[in-house]
């Protein structure tokens, strides 16, 4: 719902301001009507709390046309943040850890973040090797990382799946 426009204004006098922003005074909403039809144009309502209320002579139609075109504009700039997930696992070969880390740089440079999750499953005997290796694989991610992004939260230590989440540098 817009402002009310024309002979939905239901004020008996208005102050007028015509098409190209000059005070016209204050004047019976009839005058102020008669006066935006022979301009061919509309009257709009800006402010209706207002004493007297105020109102402007304007081409509606191109107003809302002006309008709906700024906010589809504001919405083509507008850049939406993913996350993306990379998965490793704690003994990671190197190779395997170059090609994990060339994804999470490609992320980083496309603007998303990324979500560094590491997979701790198996017997007791490798959750145990891989508690002490989790926060060495982290430390060594962040060290590669440097400058091109910064470290946004980690995951608590009483959570199954560890993980950290990089946002890229700004």
């Amino acid at each position: 719902m817009g402002p009310r426009i024309n002979d939905k204004i239901f004020a008996k006098s208005v102050q007028v301001i015509s098409q190209d922003g000059q005070n016209l005074g204050t004047m019976n909403t009839g005058d102020a009507l008669n006066m935006a039809y022979d301009m061919g144009l509309d009257l709009v309502e800006i402010n209706a709390n207002a004493t007297p209320v105020l109102v402007k002579i304007m081409d509606y139609g191109k107003y809302k046309y002006d309008q709906k075109k700024r906010a589809n504009e504001a919405r083509k700039k507008q850049k939406t943040i993913e996350i993306r997930e990379v998965w490793v696992t704690p003994v990671i070969e190197e190779n395997d850890f170059n090609v994990k880390m060339k994804k999470v740089f490609e992320f980083l440079g496309e603007g998303n973040k990324v979500k560094i999750a590491v997979m701790t499953h198996g017997d007791k005997r490798i959750l145990a090797r891989s508690r002490d290796a989790v926060p060495q694989l982290f430390e060594r991610i962040i060290a590669m990382i440097g400058d091109k992004g910064t470290l946004e939260s980690k995951s608590k230590p009483e959570e199954r799946t560890k993980s950290i989440i990089i946002a890229p540098a700004k």
